[in-house]
């Protein structure tokens, strides 16, 4: 099978992925936007050729691209892993006869007011939404709805940019500092108020066929704008419990359904709260922030070798063992500024070291990176243990325990 593969070189975990592809037989072609000569040797062996643009999200350029390598062989797939990168990749595949996910699909996973129409119309339970172009809209909505509010870029990924206004005063500052920026519409939706986690999969014809469930500590917002917060997030390993994940997984494929979510990896936010559970949010493409990593580390797999196997061999090689639960504890510096060294780091690899999947500790003279960068943008420590309650109570003991100075 032949596979176009978009921007294989940035950022790092991409060339997990041609990796993986190679692995499984797939003859994979790389289109991105960094010279060959900028490559390394490694991930060139995995690719037999690789088509340097000026940018991947252009998609006449990229729609060019790919005919001009259709002129040389078949393509059967163009997969692209990044959320930015996900719509013009679908558009090519449209302009170019390629299978995969749709134009709609796409846009739905990525225009987040049509996204909650789309589900609520299918009966999915989700918060109260709209997609605003003007302030006096925002203001309707928020007379109807009420405050807390959400408000957000349309087509964001993650926390970057989600403010939360909890009157009138607050959404008058947040839409100026939207305005400022030059965003033209916004979403905008109710506050859901509960605990908040993540579940992926690997689908095959719309079907999870590999999941995982994530959590949360703090919720993101918080955890993205407080410094003294140490956040984690914990993949857990009772996902086969269908007394505690049975309604998740039902609801993951009824928006998989809805979306017309086909063979793709998916990372579906969702809160659980005194209303039940509530769907936040979709990306037709792979979690963030090293998550694959930590299910591969708790599960006795190669999760991007079975994304692999799903995309070219429509099936999943290897099943989860579950035997861990995996997470990461991300640690601030005290302030911004440059990393002048840290403490507590010898104390917990006393007591615990044993359950250290890798840390990441930046070398003295690093400079810091601004909290809302999120969990791995200064130093974390990821752990793994059979008993998820066991391993939430070691990733506190590391986030209360080690401390990162900075000047």
């Amino acid at each position: 099978m032949n596979i176009v593969f978009v921007e294989p070189a940035f950022p790092p975990t991409q060339r997990h992925f041609v990796r993986a592809l190679a692995e499984v037989g797939a003859t994979v072609i790389g289109i991105g936007e960094r010279h060959q000569d900028a490559l390394d040797d490694q991930l060139r062996s995995w690719m037999t050729h690789y088509h340097q643009v000026p940018t991947v999200v252009d998609v006449g350029v990229m729609t060019d691209a790919v005919r001009w390598i259709q002129d040389k062989v078949w393509v059967d797939r163009l997969e692209a892993t990044i959320e930015a990168h996900t719509l013009a990749a679908a558009q090519v595949r449209e302009n170019c006869t390629i299978p995969g996910t749709s134009v709609r699909t796409a846009w739905l996973c990525r225009d987040k007011p049509s996204m909650k129409e789309a589900l609520r119309a299918a009966g999915v339970p989700t918060a109260a939404s709209t997609a605003a172009h003007t302030a006096a809209e925002v203001r309707a909505f928020a007379d109807a709805i009420g405050y807390p509010l959400i408000l957000k870029p349309r087509t964001g990924a993650g926390a970057l940019d989600t403010t939360r206004v909890d009157n009138p005063g607050e959404l008058d500052a947040a839409l100026g500092r939207f305005g400022g920026q030059g965003i033209e519409s916004i979403a905008v939706e109710e506050f859901v108020e509960g605990h908040e986690g993540f579940y992926d999969t690997v689908s095959i014809d719309g079907q999870p066929s590999l999941d995982f469930v994530s959590h949360y500590f703090p919720n993101v917002l918080d955890a993205m704008r407080t410094r003294w917060i140490s956040p984690q997030f914990i993949a857990t390993n009772r996902v086969d419990s269908a007394a505690d994940y049975g309604q998740l997984r039902e609801l993951g494929a009824q928006v998989n359904a809805a979306l017309g979510i086909g063979t793709s990896a998916t990372h579906m936010e969702w809160f659980f709260g005194p209303k039940g559970l509530k769907f936040s949010e979709i990306g037709c493409r792979p979690p963030g922030v090293g998550a694959w990593d930590l299910y591969s580390a708790g599960n006795d797999l190669d999760v991007y070798r079975e994304w692999a196997n799903a995309i070219v061999h429509h099936h999943i090689g290897a099943r989860p063992s579950r035997r861990f639960a995996a997470g990461i504890v991300a640690l601030r510096p005290e302030r911004d500024g440059r990393i002048t060294g840290y403490s507590g780091v010898d104390d917990i690899q006393a007591r615990s070291g044993e359950w250290v999947i890798d840390a990441h500790l930046p070398e003295p003279g690093t400079p810091t990176q601004p909290v809302e960068a999120g969990y791995m943008a200064n130093a974390y420590v990821r752990m793994r243990h059979p008993d998820y309650d066991t391993l939430r109570g070691l990733l506190d003991d590391v986030g209360r325990t080690v401390h990162v100075y900075a000047a």
